[in-house]
């Protein structure tokens, strides 16, 4: 299981990640989560400008920003993924978050199957504030059917294979992974608010099995017709626990 980093700076810990994002992130004693969903999508340099503002505005730092979840044109080749996460990267770097190597903020980045972005855009953010709490917000990030210790594609689980019996595998294992991650957070997850599914494919079947069976059907599930990141991929999720969230007109 990936070791939970303490994050001071930005009021957060999270589960140690790769090179463009953490595996998920729990408020630290003493803060909570604010997640802001923009009204319709905003290309990522003016979304990182926006969000420098309201940062300031209400008196955070930089480095309060806990997560991104964008959107993009269509499902990047693994070259093209690596090339868009070091612009990315080399944001975060500029604003304090990385430090030591490692990249503390969450992330989702989807393909939306229907009226795509034309360039990378921020579907939404989230950060902390400081706020006594009896209970911990958390959140993880998006993950698909490819566990990441393995090489790509070989790696992917059912791979190719769009099936129903294809799909229930990839969905068994995300649903795992959102699982042990919050386990890796030590966060509760009866607590949770919202679980986000990332796939062009009716996974309507799959409900009492995978989902009901892990307790996942009680904030509801959100459906978003969107292919993941990574070409060759075809289901991912994120999961969350916020008490705050708000919506603001752009």
């Amino acid at each position: 299981m990936a070791n939970l980093h303490k994050f001071p700076e930005g009021g957060y810990a999270f589960l140690e990640g790769g090179f463009p994002y953490s595996q998920a992130v729990i408020a630290l004693p003493g803060f909570a989560f604010r997640r802001i969903r923009f009204s319709s999508i905003v290309p990522v340099e003016q979304g990182f400008d926006w969000i420098a503002k309201h940062l300031l505005e209400n008196n955070r730092p930089l480095t309060a920003l806990a997560a991104c979840e964008l959107r993009s044109p269509c499902a990047f080749t693994m070259d093209g993924f690596r090339a868009f996460n070091q612009s990315y990267v080399n944001v975060l770097s500029d604003w304090g978050l990385i430090q030591n190597a490692l990249n503390p903020v969450a992330r989702s980045n989807l393909a939306p199957a229907f009226s795509p972005p034309e360039v990378p855009s921020f579907h939404a953010f989230t950060y902390t504030v400081p706020e006594t709490c009896k209970t911990q917000d958390w959140l993880i990030a998006g993950s698909g059917e490819w566990p990441e210790h393995l090489p790509f594609p070989e790696g992917i689980v059912a791979r190719g294979d769009i099936s129903p019996a294809g799909m229930e595998r990839k969905a068994r294992y995300v649903v795992q992974t959102m699982q042990e991650r919050a386990q890796g957070l030590q966060a509760d997850w009866s607590r949770l608010t919202a679980a986000q599914i990332y796939t062009v494919h009716d996974f309507s079947a799959l409900v009492p099995t995978v989902f009901n069976a892990a307790g996942m059907l009680s904030p509801g599930l959100t459906w978003h017709i969107c292919n993941p990141p990574i070409q060759e991929l075809e289901f991912e999720m994120d999961v969350r626990s916020i008490q705050h969230e708000r919506v603001v007109q752009i």
